[in-house]
C-alpha cells in the first residue's frame, strides 16, 4: 500500500492539469487538458495494477483489485473501456472464484458490477467473460456481502434486455434469488433482491417466460405488504411490467390474488406508490372486459376522484387513461363510471386539463359514445364545458379522432350528432386530416420508473 504521504490519483491528475493549464495561458491558447491527462494517467495507473492483480502474494492482487474498483466507483466518468482494453476483465473474473478469499471476491464483483452499469456493449463484455456463472455461483456464498454484490450485479445483467434477462435466467438465478426474501434479511440487501426481480419482470418484446412469471409472482404476493417505501415502490412496478405483457400474463397476476392488495396503494401517502399502482391497474383494465371487471370489483373508482384532482399531472393523465379503458368496455362498467360522479371530472380534464390529459380526456369521452346506451351518453356529452376549440388539436394527435367525431353525425342521439356536426363544420370543413400511429396503451414513461442499471457508489 502507498504511505500517507503520497498524492492520491485525483490530487496528481489536479496538479497536472493546473501545471498545463498555466503553460498554456503563458503561450496564449487556451488547452482543454484534463480528457487527454486522464486517458493517459488511467492508462499509467491501470498497467502497473493489471500486473498486480495476478500477483502470488494475497494482499498485493487485493489492493491492485480494490484499485481497479475504486477507478471505477469514483469518477464522474469512469474509464470503463480504458480497463477492458487493459485486459483486467477475465483477472477480475477468475477472482470470483477465489472462495478462500472473500475480500477478494468482493472487490472483484463490485468492480464488475460497475462495468456492467456501463453501456450495452460493456455490459455484453461482462457477460462474454463467462461472469454470469459465477455471480450464479456467489448467491451461494457463506459471506453476506458477497451475495448481495452477485445479486446487484446479476441486476445489472439482466436490466440490459430481454437476451441477457433470458440468459440469466436459463442459467436458474430465479430459485436461489428468490430465496433471500426472508426476514433475517437487511433492509438494504432485500431492496437490491427486490430490485432485480422488477428487471425480471421489466420488457416484453418477448416478455419473460411464464414459468419464470409463476414462480415470480407468490414473492410479489408477499412484497406487496412491505413498509419499506422502496420495496413497495419495486414490487408494484415488478406487477405493472407484468400486467403489460397481454391478456395471459394479466390472469395470471389477477389469478395470484394480489389485486384487492394492489387498489388500495392508488390512496397512497407516496406519491410513488400511487404512481407504480396506477399504470399496474391501468394495465389490467387495457384487458378483457372480465378482466376490467376484478378490478372495478375492489371498488377501485371511489379512489378516482382524489386521483383526478391530483396536483401531479402525470397522475392526472394516468386516472384519465384508466378510465378510458373502462368507459371502452360493457354497458354497465360505463355505468360504474357515470354512477361514481366521474364523468364531470373526465370533462373538466378536457376543458382544462395539460394536452396529454387532453388526449386521453377526448378518448373517454369518445369510447363512451361508442360502448355507452342511449341515456348514459347525454349526460356527457350536453355540457358546453367541453370546451370545443381544444378538439381539434386532440384529434390531429388521438388516433382516428377526426374519424369518430364523423361517425358521431350519424348517433340516434340528436345532441350527440348536433355537437358533432357544429364540431366538423367549424374546424374541418374542407381540411385534409392525417392521424398519427395509435398509441394505446400509454407507453411506460421511464423517468417515473425504477432504473434497469445501478452502479455502485464508492463505499467509506
Amino acid at each position: 500500500m502507498l504511505p500517507d504521504n503520497r498524492l492520491c490519483k485525483d490530487e496528481c491528475l489536479g496538479i497536472l492539469c493546473f501545471i498545463v493549464r498555466k503553460w498554456g495561458k503563458l503561450q496564449g491558447v487556451e488547452i482543454g487538458i484534463k480528457p487527454m491527462i486522464q486517458h493517459s494517467f488511467t492508462w499509467w495507473f491501470l498497467f502497473p495494477s493489471r500486473q498486480n492483480a495476478v500477483s502470488d502474494n494475497g494482499l498485493i492482487q487485493l489492493n491492485a483489485v480494490q484499485a481497479a474498483r475504486k477507478l471505477l466507483s469514483s469518477d464522474r466518468n469512469p474509464p470503463i473501456d480504458d480497463l477492458i482494453k487493459s485486459g483486467i476483465l477475465p483477472i477480475l473474473v477468475k477472482c470470483l472464484e477465489r472462495d478462500d478469499n472473500p475480500s477478494l471476491q468482493f472487490e472483484a464483483a463490485w468492480a464488475l458490477t460497475n462495468i456492467a452499469s456501463g453501456t450495452s456493449q460493456q455490459t455484453q463484455a461482462v457477460v462474454k467473460s463467462n461472469a454470469v456463472p459465477l455471480f450464479l455461483r456467489l448467491l451461494h456464498s457463506p459471506h453476506q456481502n458477497v451475495c448481495e454484490q452477485a445479486v446487484w450485479a446479476l441486476g445489472n445483467i439482466i436490466g440490459d434486455g430481454p437476451q441477457c434477462r433470458d440468459y440469466v435466467i436459463s442459467l436458474g438465478v430465479v430459485k436461489p434469488l428468490l430465496s433471500f426474501i426472508n426476514p433475517s434479511i437487511p433492509i438494504t440487501f432485500l431492496r437490491n433482491v427486490t430490485w432485480v426481480i422488477v428487471n425480471l419482470c421489466r420488457n416484453k418484446d418477448p416478455p419473460p417466460p411464464m414459468e419464470t412469471v409463476q414462480e415470480i409472482l407468490p414473492a410479489l404476493c408477499v412484497l406487496i405488504y412491505h413498509t419499506d417505501i422502496n420495496i413497495l415502490v419495486d414490487t408494484v412496478w415488478a406487477l405493472s411490467y407484468l400486467t403489460d405483457g397481454g391478456n395471459e400474463q394479466i390472469q395470471m397476476v389477477i389469478d395470484s390474488g394480489v389485486v384487492p392488495f394492489l387498489v388500495p396503494l392508488l390512496s397512497h401517502q407516496e406519491v410513488k406508490v400511487q404512481t407504480a399502482a396506477l399504470r399496474a391497474v391501468g394495465n389490467i383494465v387495457t384487458g378483457t372486459d372480465e378482466q376490467t371487471q376484478v378490478v372495478l370489483n375492489c371498488d377501485v373508482l371511489s379512489h378516482f376522484p382524489n386521483l383526478l384532482t391530483h396536483p401531479k399531472e402525470k397522475i392526472n393523465k394516468e386516472a384519465v387513461w384508466f378510465l378510458s379503458n373502462i368507459t371502452a368496455g360493457n354497458q354497465q362498467q360505463v355505468q360504474a363510471v357515470i354512477d361514481a360522479g366521474l364523468l364531470p371530472m373526465i370533462i373538466h380534464q378536457l376543458a382544462k386539463g395539460d394536452f396529454g390529459t387532453q388526449k386521453e380526456a377526448a378518448w373517454a369521452i369518445s369510447n363512451l359514445t361508442i360502448s355507452g346506451r342511449k341515456e348514459q351518453t347525454p349526460r356527457g356529452t350536453r355540457s358546453r364545458s367541453i370546451h370545443c376549440h381544444r378538439l381539434p388539436c386532440v384529434c390531429f394527435t388521438c388516433p382516428q379522432g377526426l374519424e369518430k367525431i364523423e361517425n358521431l353525425q350519424q348517433h340516434e342521439n340528436e345532441d350527440i350528432y348536433k355537437l358533432a356536426f357544429e364540431i366538423i363544420d367549424q374546424y374541418f370543413s374542407g381540411d385534409d386530416v392525417s392521424s398519427p400511429a395509435p398509441l394505446r396503451p400509454l407507453a411506460c414513461r421511464t423517468p417515473l420508473e425504477p432504473s434497469p442499471v445501478l452502479p455502485v457508489a464508492c463505499w467509506a
